[in-house]
């Protein structure tokens, strides 16, 4: 019977950028709304705000996510060009450096060199590309996908509390959005590390308290400099 094994690693990419956005998105449209709300303005401004907020945190999720992966996607690529160079170029120097690794993983020396030459033979770049510059199918840069979960997490995380706002206005908006807010960030940190095989108390207290930290210091800026309207 074939054993398989239940890693999570492959989520890695797609799961750090829909957390992310979805852990900025109530954050920071929270920490808005709390904001605008704290400095006396009208429900109407305040959901406004929060709506302005969704929108262009969305778009700027989206776009920082598309450029910072492409970079890392360009660096990839252009390590694996240099490498396919020198494997044309100085094929046994390549081979000599895939065995060293292998030794310093443990094998010794005539096992480190069956291993390297082997692989080599299989497939060299993609062994250099795993083994020396750590670069893996799972983990490999994938910009448009880290871009759309990124900014679809923000804009689901961003409609919570302007929902919460548009349901509960009035005196009781802050409290009901503060509260919710900080439900909703112990969720998400508790399903994201499910979702990776993490602690989910641990990762949910981490969120939990930043969250609060933030839209505790965002109210308290929109009181002190806030004017009644």
């Amino acid at each position: 019977m074939k054993h398989r094994e239940g890693h999570l690693i492959h989520r890695a990419g797609w799961l750090r950028a829909a957390v992310l956005g979805a852990n900025d998105g109530i954050v920071s449209t929270a920490s808005l709304v709390l904001g605008v709300a704290a400095s006396g303005a009208s429900s109407a401004t305040i959901l406004v705000a929060g709506i302005a907020g969704l929108v262009a945190g969305a778009m700027s999720m989206a776009a920082g996510e598309y450029v910072s992966v492409s970079s890392q996607a360009d660096t990839e690529r252009a390590d694996l060009a240099r490498e396919q160079r020198e494997l044309e170029e100085t094929p046994q120097q390549e081979l000599a450096e895939l065995s060293s690794i292998y030794e310093k993983r443990g094998l010794d020396k005539t096992l480190a060199m069956q291993v390297a030459t082997q692989l080599t033979a299989h497939d060299a770049l993609g062994a250099h590309a795993r083994d020396e510059l750590g670069i893996s199918e799972s983990l490999t840069a994938r910009p448009a996908q880290a871009a759309f979960a990124s900014a679809l997490s923000f804009t689901v995380g961003a409609a919570l509390p302007i929902l919460v706002a548009l349901l509960v206005p009035g005196p009781r908006m802050m409290l009901a959005v503060s509260l919710s807010s900080l439900f909703f960030l112990g969720l998400l940190g508790a399903m994201s590390a499910r979702a990776g095989g993490a602690p989910m108390l641990l990762a949910a207290r981490r969120v939990t308290f930043w969250g609060a930290l933030a839209m505790t210091i965002t109210a308290g800026v929109g009181s002190l400099f806030g004017v009644p309207v």
